[in-house]
């Protein structure tokens, strides 16, 4: 019986981090008065375009905007294929990498305008925005080393799409630009809290502030983007962003996912609990298949 009972609490510990894990998923729930259903149904009245996902042997996924005759614009399906994309990757258990590019040389352009005008009421407003910044959320939480292949333009919500990836490169000509002051509008999915984390709060101020045109060369130095590759069309350019990825996803993915895990924890959490994943995450790769073949291997250090 006492068995019994030290594996049961054990059952309940688990079950009780899992629910934990998966309440940290989302941000805005029930009590924030967010009505998913509601919104979704409210989105999915503005088709066209699609959002691809295509999973690869080697563990990268590549997510791929495609609406090209509206410069890859969210529509409302879009917005609602783009959670159900997340979910799906979620749920890959085998995944490592991901590059999200968009269809036809460019990147996004943020919302459709056809959608903006639909929705103009401050609450619908609120919705679409808790809704975004839910699915933002979960894919910058994903256990997949991500990257934004910048084409063309990431205007506004392209703009904030790409700060929900780890890293962004650019291509020749492309430019990344946070429009939202010419809307009226700031940032609502999420972009302007993660662009200071990546900029820090004096580049954001004026990058929100000027709604600045950012090429290549003052997204390098500001930190924003982490390379610049040579081909500007779309194959090209998307062989070149898997090699780049590659050099981060090499290896088991076990051991990759769990390095995202712990630098997703550092960087969202205060500093015990972040020790206290950290300890969970090294538990889970420590003496596993990957560990006891260098172990076997014995590679002396250089």
């Amino acid at each position: 019986p006492e068995m019994a009972l030290a594996l049961w609490k054990n059952f309940l510990q688990i079950t009780k981090r899992r629910i934990v894990q998966h309440r940290r998923l989302s941000l805005y729930n029930g009590a924030h008065g967010y009505e998913e259903e509601l919104i979704k149904k409210k989105l999915q009245q503005f088709s066209g375009g699609s959002i691809n996902l295509s999973k690869e042997d080697n563990g990268i996924g590549i997510l791929t905007l495609n609406n090209p005759k509206l410069m890859n614009a969210f529509t409302g399906t879009m917005m609602v294929e783009l959670q159900e994309r997340v979910t799906e990757l979620e749920n890959w258990k085998d995944g490592k990498g991901l590059i999200i590019h968009g269809a036809g040389n460019t990147f996004c352009s943020g919302s459709d305008l056809n959608v903006v005008k639909e929705i103009s009421n401050s609450q619908d407003g609120m919705n679409m925005c808790m809704f975004m910044q839910n699915t933002l959320t979960r894919l910058m939480r994903l256990p997949l080393i991500s990257v934004a292949l910048v084409q063309g333009k990431a205007f506004g919500g392209g703009a904030e799409l790409t700060t929900a990836c780890d890293f962004r490169l650019m291509t020749p000509g492309s430019e990344i630009r946070f429009v939202h002051k010419h809307m009226g509008l700031v940032p609502g999915w999420g972009g302007g809290a993660r662009l200071v984390r990546i900029v820090g709060s004096g580049a954001a101020l004026q990058l929100l502030g000027a709604a600045a045109r950012v090429d290549p060369g003052r997204a390098l130095s500001l930190g924003l983007a982490e390379d610049t590759l040579p081909c500007s069309d779309e194959t090209g350019a998307l062989g070149e962003a898997r090699a780049w990825l590659s050099q981060y996803t090499e290896g088991p993915a076990a051991v990759i996912r769990a390095l995202k895990k712990v630098v997703t924890a550092g960087r969202e959490l205060p500093l015990e609990a972040a020790l206290r994943t950290e300890k969970d995450v090294f538990g889970t790769v420590w003496g596993g298949p990957a560990n006891l073949q260098a172990l076997v291997r014995r590679p002396k250090h250089k």
